[in-house]
């Protein structure tokens, strides 16, 4: 059987993304369950190589499957949009910030022809983004609009838990604004298609809770009483698996012990501190309800130490393993 064929987008060729690239595709055990793509700039990840004192063989194709998918070879699809002698490594700059984005587009577009069965994205800078007039703030904003997505369901991995986020980028009064009776109800649906589509036949997941001991039945705030309860228990009528609220000093440890397929998090913090403190670089992105998988680094740029080579390519290696693990089940699903 033909291993998973994953688009790798080189990131912000003035950031980290070209170092953990090279550094990645140098682990021998990628190999083992990937056939990896770079979409990228070839003087950009030479230069990288020569950082990170890594020698391996740019193989240079049009097309994804002309790869050799070999140890010591980096198969390339080579944009060559990067004046390498204008690039100046750790720093905004406006045609780093225009290219990142023309990887992510050219990865997407293959994904979208079934030329790739899913992406692992390295790191873009938002400020280069929009230095190089890119309408974009992330990866997500220009993922949900290039594959025509409404709400793309963020999910982050690290071992056995998995954790889905009810709200994100909002202040914490905002978020518990948000959590009604009707938003964790339609997200305990969602999430238990999304784990369904990633080859989790009968998932079962646990709601956390948002005040101390999931409230104490009103005692520390009634969110518990008023919202979340309710929704759980229509969601139970409804024959869905879901259990909590489960208080939340305790739930991510439950989760990652395999009691429940995922865990849903009622705000940003409350699951990025979970699960980084599980293991920080092992922590990966999967992005849900698109097309195909995406998963990427939880990490930046890394402007402070792009060109020194002292990034590690852990979270890089594992968000290739992910999406080559995800990629078969997403695929038969859709």
């Amino acid at each position: 059987m033909m291993k998973p064929l994953i688009g790798i987008p080189m990131g912000d060729p003035a950031g980290v993304g070209p170092e953990i690239i090279v550094k990645a595709l140098n682990d021998e055990h990628v190999y083992e369950y990937a056939r990896p793509i770079v979409i990228g700039e070839r003087k950009t990840l030479e230069q990288a190589m020569r950082i990170c004192d890594i020698s391996l063989e740019i193989n240079t194709v049009e097309e994804p499957e002309q790869g050799k998918f070999v140890k010591g070879t980096l198969d390339l699809i080579d944009l060559k949009n990067i004046d390498i002698d204008q690039l100046e490594l750790g720093k905004v700059q406006a045609p780093a910030g225009k290219a990142a984005f023309q990887y992510i587009k050219a990865a997407t577009d293959l994904a979208l022809e079934n030329k790739v069965e899913a992406i692992a994205t390295t790191p873009i800078n938002k400020e280069s983004l929009k230095a190089g007039g890119i309408p974009y703030i992330g990866h997500t904003e220009i993922l949900e609009d290039l594959t025509r997505t409404k709400n793309p369901l963020t999910m982050f991995q690290v071992h056995n838990l998995r954790v889905f986020f009810l709200t994100r980028h909002v202040s914490l009064k905002r978020a518990c604004e948000l959590i009604t009776k009707e938003s964790v109800f339609e997200f305990i649906e969602r999430c238990i298609e999304a784990l369904r589509v990633l080859g989790i036949k009968n998932p079962k997941i646990a709601v956390a809770g948002l005040n101390p001991h999931s409230g104490e039945h009103g005692l520390f705030g009634d969110e518990e009483v008023r919202e979340i309860a309710p929704a759980i228990e229509e969601a139970q009528a409804k024959g869905i698996n879901v259990v909590g609220p489960v208080p939340a000093d305790s739930v991510f440890h439950f989760g990652l012990l395999g009691r429940f397929d995922a865990v849903l998090s009622l705000y940003h913090d409350q699951g990025h501190i979970a699960t980084k403190m599980v293991d920080f670089e092992r922590t990966i992105s999967v992005t849900n309800n698109m097309p195909f998988v995406r998963t990427s680094v939880d990490h930046g740029t890394a402007f402070d130490i792009a060109g020194t080579g002292k990034v590690s390519q852990v979270s890089m290696v594992e968000a290739i393993r992910l999406a080559a693990d995800y990629a078969p089940s997403f695929n038969r699903i859709r």
